[in-house]
């Protein structure tokens, strides 16, 4: 019989997930504590968040020995990421962090800041922020910040608290 993977401890996203924007991060594979707190918590204003991922391309295989037409993993590409934030009236909200062309980190704490647990870290170019209006009345009002990710390291390691 095979070995059971091992039980989670099973959360739900809000409450427990952190996102943290900072301008700086020296190694993104080893995040210093000193930069994510120099950083922003987005944490509070994401109203949604979308994209966040890398996935490997597939490619196809195909050969004249075989109908049949195998794939294999090809380039890794990241998804189209981008953030929904909570647009506030005055317009103090995240239209006063981030604008189009700014370059920074954002760090994703999917099991919370807990030092020892892993995150992901992305290296972003920000391509967007746009303000979609919702006639219906059905939501409030929002700010859609829209990142392109040029690099990323997965599982990393959140450093201790200082």
């Amino acid at each position: 019989m095979p070995t059971p993977l091992t039980a989670t401890q099973r959360y739900i996203a809000p409450g427990t997930t952190k996102y943290y924007y900072a301008t700086s991060c020296a190694d993104i594979t080893a995040p210093l504590r000193a930069e994510m707190e120099a950083g922003t918590d987005l944490t509070k204003e994401v109203a949604a968040a979308d994209g966040w991922s890398v996935a490997a391309d597939r490619v196809a295989t195909p050969d004249l020995g075989s109908k049949f037409t195998g794939r294999i993993g090809g380039r890794v590409n990241p998804g189209d990421a981008s953030i929904n934030f909570h647009a506030s009236k005055t317009t103090a909200d995240v239209r006063t962090l981030l604008h189009r062309d700014d370059t920074g980190y954002v760090f994703v704490l999917h099991g919370g800041d807990v030092p020892g647990q892993t995150m992901d870290v992305y290296k972003v170019d920000v391509s967007s922020v746009s303000k979609p209006t919702n006639v219906d009345g059905g939501e409030n009002a929002r700010v859609m910040v829209s990142f392109s990710i040029n690099d990323v390291a997965e599982n990393v390691t959140i450093p201790a608290l200082s």
